[in-house]
């Protein structure tokens, strides 16, 4: 069975102020700890993005804009566009703001994905975009974007998706599932000594 890896980085970034892609942790930009975590399983992966970030990734890693019919609708239509550019049996998906992620959850999510859509859940937070996609999705998110539907929680209700608890993939959940949606967060992991281990 075939597995290829889809990062998520064409949000604007707002809350932030610049995009989180290319933010820094450990002098490692935010997108390889995606693409690190999700590499050890994926015969192939690339990063969906918007087109004016596309030439501040290094030659060599895949890049991908939003399809022109379907750009600017959020990670649905970035879900979407990276089933249609690599062909596979199913797809890791990962945002871009999560530097903390771990290459054993991957792991652990795939064994756990039977079919439809698996993500995770942890403390009742929904994390709709750590998760696994079958094939067989693209139909769905088709249909979701020509009646303007957005919200990736929704598409995956309407596919079937199961949800797995965070803690039953990590040692450290709180940590991991974090999204980094401010640079507040990067100064707290710096005080409390929080390294990637």
């Amino acid at each position: 069975m075939q597995t290829a890896g889809i990062v998520l980085a064409g949000g604007l970034s707002s809350r932030f102020g610049s995009p989180k892609a290319f933010a820094e942790w450990d002098g490692v930009p935010y997108y390889r700890f995606s693409l690190q975590a999700m590499a050890p399983f994926c015969e192939e992966c690339l990063i969906v993005t918007r087109p004016e970030l596309v030439p501040q990734f290094p030659i060599g890693i895949k890049t991908v804009t939003d399809l022109a019919k379907i750009a600017g609708q959020g990670p649905v239509a970035g879900i979407l566009t990276g089933m249609e550019s690599i062909k596979a049996d199913r797809y890791v998906v990962l945002p871009c703001d999560m530097p903390f992620m771990e290459p054993g959850v991957i792991g652990e999510l795939l064994k756990r994905h039977q079919s439809g859509v698996t993500a995770v859940v942890l403390d009742g937070k929904k994390h709709p975009l750590v998760s696994v996609w079958d094939v067989s999705a693209q139909a769905e998110l088709r249909k979701a974007l020509e009646s303007r539907l957005r919200r990736v929680m929704e598409v995956q209700e309407k596919i079937g998706v199961q949800w797995v608890d965070g803690c039953s993939l990590t040692c450290n959940p709180g940590k991991v599932f974090e999204n980094v949606n401010t640079p507040g967060v990067l100064e707290r992991r710096g005080s409390d000594g929080g390294d990637r281990r």
